[in-house]
């Protein structure tokens, strides 16, 4: 009896070992351990970013991509900066070398792209010395957009956009960018320029309430364009819905607006880190990006999905991302040959600021 008795109590006490082993230890994927995973990550992108900068300063011998790349190198948990750090300085330096005389800033087209990741770099430096070229950027943005001075009225598909022809065939994905450059960079808020993208950004939404396009399917996603879309019958897909989120924030539209509303409803309905929803892999680090600083601007830590599962949506997509990140740091989409992905440069970034927009909070 008494050997039975010991045989309990060794049990027992096994398996309260175990429990305060497990109990004790930090869960993979949980919040406790993912801040110093994340910054681990970032730095091994940023070291490969670093040995792969061009002579010139740049990255990809382009403006918008080294654009994209000295952001996320500013806004890295590091905080790196052109005072104190030369491949950031250099990639300013080739920023700068390419502003014309218009104020837009490119090496190579589309001119606009270019412009609106140039502004956001050189606003995110916080420069005074860049106020001058700031404002010429600002005024070529402003100057581009599709309205009454290139004779498009209200009641025009296109007025209010902003695209990589300028004010020809505007869409969302060029204006949500051009919108956060306008933002960081301080433009005013009585700007016209914010209602006139806000009558753009409407006719790009799934919402029949707000958009007199034929079309409307009344899902509360967006679509690329009023006239032109790269997913069959005007099916809203994921990168244009946070693109549309985030145009909406940056133009000051609140997040209880039902817009807004009906964007995130529909976020929750199609919640999927393993594409670009309704797009495959098509963008998919733009998508990732888009993503993560909609949802950031949005507020809100859970998406709470159809059935009934909360999600923190920045844990999971922290994991995403570190899963899918090379042994050398870098990402890229070998999958996607029409969006450019295949650049490590470009995908490297995307990922970086991907996981940057939470990383403070957590």
């Amino acid at each position: 009896m008494r050997n039975r008795i010991h045989s309990c109590k060794t049990v027992i006490s096994i398996i309260s070992l175990f429990f305060f082993m497990f109990a004790a230890a930090p869960s993979f994927g949980s919040d406790n351990d993912l801040k110093p995973r994340v910054k681990k990550s970032i730095d091994n992108a940023m070291h490969w970013l670093r040995a792969n900068q061009q002579k010139n300063g740049s990255w990809s011998d382009n403006v918008g991509v080294t654009s994209l790349v000295v952001i996320a190198y500013m806004k890295s948990p590091r905080a790196y900066n052109e005072e104190d750090d030369p491949f950031v300085r250099d990639g300013i330096k080739f920023i700068l070398s390419n502003v014309k005389e218009d104020g837009s800033i490119y090496k190579d087209p589309p001119s606009s792209y270019n412009t609106m990741l140039a502004l956001l770099a050189l606003s995110a430096t916080k420069n005074p010395k860049y106020a001058d070229v700031i404002k010429k950027a600002q005024d070529y943005l402003v100057r581009i957009q599709s309205d009454e001075e290139e004779g498009y009225k209200p009641e025009d598909k296109y007025f209010g956009g902003i695209g990589y022809g300028g004010d020809e065939r505007p869409d969302l994905a060029n204006l949500q960018y051009a919108l956060e450059a306008l933002k960081e960079s301080g433009l005013p808020k009585d700007s016209p320029v914010w209602e006139k993208a806000i009558t753009f950004i409407n006719r790009c939404q799934n919402r029949s309430e707000s958009n007199d396009q034929a079309w409307v399917k009344d899902d509360g996603g967006f679509i690329y364009s009023p006239k032109q879309t790269f997913v069959p019958d005007y099916v809203s897909y994921g990168s244009m819905t946070f693109s549309g989120m985030k145009g909406l924030i940056f133009a000051d539209v609140p997040k209880d607006d039902p817009r807004v509303k009906a964007a995130f409803d529909w976020v929750q309905k199609n919640y999927n880190l393993n594409e670009n929803i309704n797009f495959g892999v098509k963008a998919l680090y733009f998508y990732y990006d888009t993503f993560s600083k909609a949802l950031s601007l949005y507020g809100e830590k859970y998406i709470t999905t159809k059935d009934g599962v909360k999600h923190d949506w920045y844990l999971e997509l922290a994991e995403k991302l570190m899963s899918l990140q090379d042994k050398e740091g870098f990402w890229v989409n070998t999958q996607d040959t029409e969006y450019w992905e295949g650049n490590k440069d470009l995908a490297t970034a995307h990922a970086i600021l991907a996981l940057e927009t939470e990383y403070d909070r957590r």
